[in-house]
């Protein structure tokens, strides 16, 4: 008896770990160990491999906005559930679940700021917001920025980072690809320049729409751009895709974008591409009309027509 009686010795047992995240990670692209804070120093990029991971919108937009100018716009604008769409869940739920997530209303930010003293229009898609799905209030937001960068004659930069139309607002959602394009058939009318930037992914009706319109398209490196998933392609039509397709560089050696641009490069390359519009175009004159003949400046960048010729 007096085994089973005795008291239970006062050893302290630890049931969980103090230190918890200890901010090691092991990078996706070259299994090397990084430090969590080694990443966000370096913009998000892997040390080793330079490989490119997702920033957030906040993220995105201090990296590239001068401090303390950017005005975000069309806050007023929220989605709402027209078809009362089920499917595993109520999309109303999906929205809730979205916004808690994300710390958005909406997959995208619109608004104006200053790029290296360049004054611009800018939307910056959210992948943490239903995978940077379009719907109509994306592409409303989307549309009345443009418009707004066509009154106060501005240039346009989107950021897109998305995994196409949102399916949960069926139609609703495909006809933003046909208004977001008119409005910018609009902007090149006024003879005001669009610069699309693609982060990884870029996919489907995003890219097949306002994504592939811009004046000069600029990809990050090793981005996923395409309109189906080679998953996708490669179950329809039973062959693997060549390796490396739908990448930046595949696209860029197929005349499909016009350049890929470093993280750490990206501001002075567009402050570059701004500043070159911005004496060829004249589109901050005082008058706000548009010069009749417009300057003939050296482009900063080769661009796809370039390419096209060089290569015939």
């Amino acid at each position: 008896m007096g085994l089973f009686s005795r008291a239970k010795p006062k050893i302290k047992i630890q049931t969980t770990k103090k230190d918890g995240f200890s901010g090691w990670l092991k990078c996706t692209h070259c299994n090397e160990l990084i430090h969590a804070n080694e990443l966000e120093q370096n913009s998000n990029c892997c040390p080793k491999c330079d490989y490119h991971y997702r920033l957030s919108v906040n993220e995105r937009l201090k990296s590239l906005a001068d401090e303390g100018t950017f005005q975000e716009m069309f806050v007023e604008l929220h989605p709402i559930d027209a078809l009362n769409f089920v499917d595993t869940e109520p999309y109303l739920e999906r929205l809730a679940s979205a916004k808690e997530k994300s710390g958005r209303d909406e997959a995208i930010l619109v608004g104006t700021c200053q790029i290296g003293g360049h004054s611009t229009a800018i939307g910056i898609m959210d992948f943490n917001f239903m995978g940077g799905s379009m719907g109509s209030v994306v592409g409303e937001k989307l549309t009345r920025l443009i418009e707004h960068a066509i009154q106060e004659r501005l240039p346009m930069l989107i950021i897109s980072t998305s995994g196409g139309a949102r399916m949960q607002e069926s139609i609703f959602s495909l006809m933003q690809m046909a208004k977001t394009s008119a409005a910018l058939a609009k902007l090149h009318e006024a003879q005001l320049p669009y610069i699309s930037l693609l982060a990884n992914p870029t996919t489907g009706g995003v890219t097949a729409s306002f994504a592939s319109l811009g004046d000069i398209i600029i990809a990050e490196p090793n981005a996923l751009i395409c309109f189906a998933g080679p998953r996708v392609i490669e179950q329809t039509i039973g062959h693997q895709l060549p390796p490396g397709a739908q990448k930046s560089e595949f696209l860029l050696q197929h005349g499909m974008i016009d350049c890929i641009v470093n993280r750490h490069e990206l501001k002075n390359k567009l402050k570059e591409l701004l500043g070159f519009f911005e004496r060829s175009n004249g589109m901050q004159e005082d008058n706000g009309t548009v010069p009749n003949n417009t300057a003939k400046v050296q482009t900063p960048i080769e661009t796809k027509s370039s390419k096209k010729n060089n290569r015939h």
